[in-house]
């Protein structure tokens, strides 16, 4: 006896990406990682583990860092999300992108995009004050971005050519000029 095949569920979603308003149909299941790659075409935002152990799919939403992996698409309606291709452009770098190609903070360049909007969330997050694990002083308005606490914040992002010296090279440079964050002026 053949059992009925039931048809899986969409929703029409609204959300914002790289700053254009957009509207798509998606299969409830459909991961926002898949989204972006799949539906919309934005293939900077790598699938690495699919279970949000490497950091690959990483990508701001709102300012704040998520791995598209383990987020569901309808999950994101009204959001503002940014990956890759909106961070920058090939004529006008972002001053991060720029680093990395300045400390050759890459090799295969597969974990790129998403150490780059993860180090992007991370300056953020510190430049608010907001702690981690290795944040000596949990009462500053600011954190002193040092190397233990870069390397912290950073360490759900792998890389496997193990690049992580050139990585941090460069995020310490962008932070060393960045306003508020890491004791710059």
């Amino acid at each position: 006896m053949d059992m009925p095949v039931r048809q899986a569920a969409a929703a029409a979603l609204a959300i914002t990406v790289n700053g254009e308003a957009r509207r798509v149909e998606v299969d409830l299941r459909t991961t926002l990682l898949d989204l972006l790659r799949n539906q919309l075409g934005l293939t900077g935002t790598k699938k690495g583990c699919d279970h949000g152990q490497c950091g690959a799919c990483t990508v701001l939403v709102g300012g704040t860092r998520i791995n598209a992996c383990l987020t569901l698409a309808v999950m994101h309606e009204g959001d503002e999300i940014t990956t890759i291709e909106g961070i920058g452009t090939p004529a006008a770098l972002h001053p991060l992108q720029r680093a990395f190609l300045d400390r050759d903070a890459f090799q295969c360049g597969y974990c790129t995009p998403g150490q780059i909007c993860s180090a992007l969330g991370m300056l953020a997050e510190a430049g608010a004050g907001e702690p981690s694990q290795a944040t000596e002083d949990l009462a500053a308005e600011t954190c002193e971005l040092t190397d233990a606490e870069i390397r912290e914040r950073m360490s759900g992002n792998i890389c496997r050519c193990s690049a992580y010296p050139q990585i941090l090279e460069a995020i310490r440079d962008v932070a060393a000029t960045a306003s508020g964050v890491g004791g710059a002026p």
